[in-house]
């Protein structure tokens, strides 16, 4: 037990001097990560949630599904270019996890990239991670209209449905579409009351109908 005490604290202290060589995009928070990892390290089989800002401030994410091992490892306003580029062999690969719920690719739509763009980052993380953990039930989590993002409408769908597409015949692979859960009903429109005030992240209320959709693929 103090071996691997020891090799974790090892490794989180080569990991801070690469991120600091490096510039590495949310370093602070990849690090917090790691030390986190240091102290008490996720077991193995759990259920992993990973991407940008509506994982990482998606604060109850644990309490929801309480009887499951939810590891969380949303990452700022990360992209699915850095998640490819930088993360996975940080806050991915090494707990192993049995299933792993995606949500990224918003940020990317919103610095100006392409649809077409996501779902090529995307098929380069399914490559890796199928590659990395063949056993592991891969799920992405649909990109959501935010109506502070009208403009970017077209390409997130086109994400969505390339990737859509992409996923149908990958073994243990799922495409979850969030989307129709946050439309105002009868309309197919994002509910601004599902958000918080930057119109952007959800709040708890968003949540509760992403929850719906989710629980049971988790609880599979």
């Amino acid at each position: 037990m103090k071996i691997k005490l020891l090799l974790l604290l090892i490794a989180c202290a080569f990991t801070t001097h690469i991120f600091a060589q490096q510039g590495f995009p949310f370093d602070n928070e990849i690090r917090a990560f790691k030390h986190q990892d240091s102290i008490s390290f996720p077991k193995k089989d759990g259920i992993l949630f990973i991407g940008s800002s509506s994982i990482r401030l998606w604060s109850d994410l644990e309490q929801r599904f309480a009887d499951k091992p939810i590891i969380k490892r949303g990452v700022g306003g990360s992209t699915i270019e850095q998640l490819v580029d930088y993360y996975t062999p940080y806050i991915l690969v090494p707990y192993q996890p049995r299933k792993i719920f995606i949500y990224a690719g918003e940020n990317d739509i919103a610095a100006g990239k392409s649809g077409q763009f996501v779902a090529d980052e995307f098929a380069k993380l399914w490559a890796i991670i199928h590659g990395k953990l063949p056993k592991a039930a891969i799920y992405f989590m649909s990109v959501k209209p935010s109506p502070s993002r009208v403009k970017y409408y077209a390409e997130v769908y086109k994400a969505n449905e390339l990737i859509k597409a992409y996923l149908k015949n990958k073994p243990q692979s799922h495409y979850v579409d969030l989307v129709p859960a946050i439309y105002k009903p009868g309309t197919t429109q994002p509910d601004s009351s599902l958000f918080k005030g930057d119109y952007l992240h959800l709040n708890p209320k968003g949540y509760d109908k992403w929850e719906q959709v989710l629980k049971p693929l988790v609880a599979r």
